[in-house]
């Protein structure tokens, strides 16, 4: 009953801040605030095959895939502020409304460098800074899941540039341990993105991350992890492609769970690695046409290796999807998603969803 009460009082304060927006009136302190936000309806059908009996495995469900409400503002002078929340429970382990980005920006010299404090995405990887809401396919690539996370965290970045200069560039140093809890160490991890748009439509980048992660002893010293990838966008009239590259290294010290992340960059759960050095890497190219008629095949294909030592550990996806612009906001995705592992398990999935933004 309390956590109804608390969605209750959530809701009625974004309508009211909404009609506030809309009687162009002022609240909070701030010049400009908007509530923005989107949902997601989703249906699944996963095909697993039958058992040993030759009963069918396939399960199917209608889910939230995501669903989400922001405030964003200006206080003047010079300061930005932005929040939003999942209220999808199917988004973690523990089925609860959670904070996604909250995090307030000096923006005096925001064209080259703009200073933002809180919880926001990681500067890494391409497909990870693609909004949710702006994806080709309806789940984010496996290679970007593992290797970029944690997709959000907790701690300072600069920034400068736009899709409009020829350069431009992120810098960050975070606590490392994820969105929502405190540093789990005293180290820090330091994240950079760096992008060049040479000519019209193409865009170039590059990104790393070095950082430490706690051992499963803490008598033990800290592991060692780097990631670097490679990026790489082309939009020529209705043709779009985009591709990218991320390598890991683990230098585990001592038998280590490392984190194995899922949904929209959460843990999920721990792999149990013994001393070591693991190489892991993977790619991502999706390639979309928009046609006349608001409909989009895109074409997705990724794949990710969890230990490049070891035989049998690499993961094919490939996406067949259409997309169907109903309007501006809106739109209606529908994916095939054949999973090759080298095992050879059957566990396709077909996935239709609706998105209204807002």
């Amino acid at each position: 009953m309390r956590k109804i009460k608390i969605y209750i009082v959530m809701l009625v304060t974004a309508l009211v801040v909404h009609q506030a927006k809309a009687q162009g009136c002022m609240g909070g302190g701030g010049d400009l605030i908007g509530v923005s936000g989107f949902i997601q309806p989703q249906y699944n059908f996963n095909l697993n095959g039958t058992d040993g009996n030759g009963n069918s495995l396939n399960t199917n469900s209608f889910t939230f895939n995501r669903a989400r409400l922001g405030v964003m503002g200006s206080i003047p002078y010079d300061i930005d502020y932005y929040f939003v929340a999942e209220f999808s429970s199917f988004k973690t382990a523990q089925k609860n409304v959670h904070l996604l980005d909250a995090y307030v920006s000096y923006t005096r010299f925001s064209q080259w460098a703009k200073l933002s404090l809180g919880q926001f995405k990681s500067p890494f990887s391409m497909e990870q800074n693609t909004s949710c809401s702006g994806l080709y396919t309806i789940n984010r690539s496996e290679v970007v899941n593992q290797l970029a996370g944690p997709q959000r965290d907790l701690g300072v970045m600069i920034s400068g540039g736009n899709d409009t200069t020829f350069l431009q560039y992120s810098l960050g140093l975070m606590n490392g341990s994820g969105m929502n809890v405190e540093d789990d160490n005293q180290n820090k991890n330091i994240l950079g993105r760096l992008l060049i748009h040479p000519i019209e439509g193409l865009t170039v980048g590059g990104s790393f991350n070095v950082g430490k992660i706690n051992p499963t002893n803490p008598s033990e010293p800290l592991n060692d992890i780097y990631r670097f990838g490679g990026e790489l966008q082309y939009k020529l009239g209705d043709f779009f492609l985009q591709g990218e590259y991320i390598r890991g290294i683990d230098k585990l010290h001592s038998l280590t769970n490392v984190p194995i992340y899922g949904g929209c960059g959460g843990i999920v759960g721990f792999d149990s690695k013994p001393k070591g050095s693991y190489t892991k890497d993977g790619f991502v190219v999706i390639a979309s046409y928009m046609t006349p008629w608001n409909l989009e095949p895109v074409l997705k294909f990724d794949t990710y290796n969890s230990d490049l030592a070891v035989a049998g550990k690499r993961t094919n996806y490939t996406t067949l999807g259409l997309n169907y612009y109903v309007n501006d906001y809106s739109r209606i995705q529908i994916n095939y998603v054949n999973v090759a592992e080298s095992a050879g398990n059957l566990n396709d999935m077909i996935m239709v969803q609706l998105q209204a933004k807002f």
